[in-house]
Formats: C-alpha cells, structure tokens, sequence
C-alpha cells in the first residue's frame, strides 16, 4: 500500500492543476447552483479542500471522526455543510462538492501509473473510501445543521403564533392557534408572563377559538398556565369554549369551576371591562343638519 499512498501524493502534488481540472467538471456539472453560490466562492472551497486533504494524505493516517490529523478537513467540511445547508443547497448537492473530486483525480493517477495496475487499483480504492467517508460526514453535519435551522424557525414560529396583545388598560389577550402541546405551552406561558410584568395587567384573557381539538393534555396546559398568570397577579378569562369543547371538557372530567370562561372573545372582553370597573359607551350617531 505504500506505493499507492505515494502515487495518491503524486496526484495531489501539482494542486493548480487539479483545482483546474476540478473546478471545471464542477462548472459543467447538473448540480452546479449558480443561483445559491457564485463562481468565486466554489472556487475558494475547492482550493482549500484540495489543501487540507493533501496535507492529511501526507501524514499516512487513516480517515476517521476521531483523527487529529484529519481535524483541520473535518472543520472545514463542518463550515461547508452549514454554510450550504443555510444557502438552500440539498444533501445529495453538498455531498458531490466531495465525491465530484473522484473524476480529476482518477484520470491522474491512471495517467501517472499506466504500467502498474495493481498500484492504480490500490490507490482507487484508497481515495475512494477516502471520499466516500468524507461525502458521509458532509452529509451528516448538513443534516445536523438543517435540524438547527428546523428547530430555530419552529420556535420563531412559536413564538410569533403566541401574541399577546394589550386590549385595554389592565386587560390582555392571548389567542391561540393550533394544537397545544408541551413545548408550546411553554413558549405560551413565558410570552404571557412577561406581558403581564410589563404592563402590570390584572386580567388575562386566553382564547382557544382557533385550537382544534381540547384534550386532557391540552386542558392541563391551560390550566397551568392560568395558576402560573395567577401567581403573578392576574386573573384568567378562557373563551372560545365551543359546544364541542365544552362535552369534551366535561366527558374527561376537567375541573375548570375556579376558571371563568366565556363563548367568545367579546363576551370575555365585556367580563374584563367589568372586573376592571370599566366600560366602553357608544358613540352617539349624528343625524343630518345637526349642529356640532
């Protein structure tokens, strides 16, 4: 094997020519993304990875995910797949950045070893499991850092679906939409919170119009975040009990009895106005010809 590592060093020796070569067959290749990436760039990736992967042939150390030696291009390829997972690139995309390398460096050392098939054999098969392991890894950390992107946009998601609004003077609202669950709840109760220490409210209204479905789970939600709402001066109001949700609440035996709720978000609004010893006067009408 020591002659194939060395006609593997040999094909990676002159890299102007084999990032030449390379950035080339990229360029011409379907999955080239001019639209997410520019010329430059892809070039610049391209050189660096020719750098760091001859500099880890050289010390003779076999690929792995624990390797120092491979360290500086597991780094690299980290910065790459983030990079690319947040500019829209696809998986199978992000990975022939790495497997695209095979061709340029196959014709070389096929070229460089004409007369011994037995080292080209050897050294094909060093670089390819080289970069066939590499692809891998870039295809691991690329999903890894979807999965973050995913996980961010879903709370920022959360956190925008959860509104709370300041209705009156002492009153908010907190409409809901879509399904309740742990992790919600949560981003409900802390966003709730924090409007009530900052506009000092006494009454909270939260309403359910636009959940689907109440179930036990989601029944104790509400009621944690309504003893949490409590606990820092404010009263609840739940509205938008619907006839359905109301059967339910009352088949699953949820005990809401020290909770006021109402069938609509006005009907809470007027038993908040109420509380708060406000009220809202109509505006009388003004008939034609009348004087100001």
């Amino acid at each position: 094997m020591a002659s194939a590592t060395t006609a593997l060093e040999r094909a990676l020796a002159n890299e102007q020519e084999l990032l030449a070569e390379w950035v080339q067959l990229q360029l011409g290749a379907t999955t080239l993304r001019s639209d997410l990436m520019k010329e430059g760039e892809m070039r610049e990736q391209s050189r660096e990875f020719i750098t760091l992967i001859r500099a880890a042939v050289a010390t003779g150390a076999s690929f792995s995910a624990a390797s120092t030696e491979w360290a500086p291009i597991r780094d690299f390829l980290n910065s790459v797949s983030r990079s690319r997972a947040l500019q829209g690139f696809s998986p199978s995309e992000t990975a022939t950045f790495v497997l695209s390398l095979k061709q340029p460096l196959f014709s070389r050392i096929r070229n460089a070893s004409q007369n011994d098939t037995a080292t080209v054999a050897d050294t094909l098969w060093i670089i390819t499991t080289i970069l066939d392991r590499l692809a891998l890894y870039t295809t691991e950390q690329f999903l890894k850092a979807r999965e973050e992107v995913i996980r961010r946009q879903q709370q920022e998601l959360m956190e925008l679906s959860t509104p709370v609004v300041e209705l009156w003077t002492g009153i908010l609202a907190l409409p809901l939409i879509g399904t309740l669950d742990s992790a919600r709840t949560q981003v409900v109760m802390e966003s709730l919170l924090q409007a009530i220490v900052r506009t000092g409210a006494a009454i909270a209204i939260i309403d359910i119009t636009g959940v689907p479905t109440v179930d036990t789970l989601v029944a104790q939600h509400l009621l944690k975040t309504v003893a949490a709402a409590r606990l820092m001066g404010a009263d609840c109001i739940i509205s938008g009990i619907r006839p359905q949700i109301a059967q339910t609440i009352v088949h699953l035996g949820v005990d809401l009895s020290e909770v006021s709720t109402k069938a609509t978000l006005a009907d809470a609004f007027t038993l908040a106005l109420r509380r708060t010893n406000s009220s809202l006067i109509p505006v009388a009408k003004s008939t034609p010809g009348a004087q100001s």
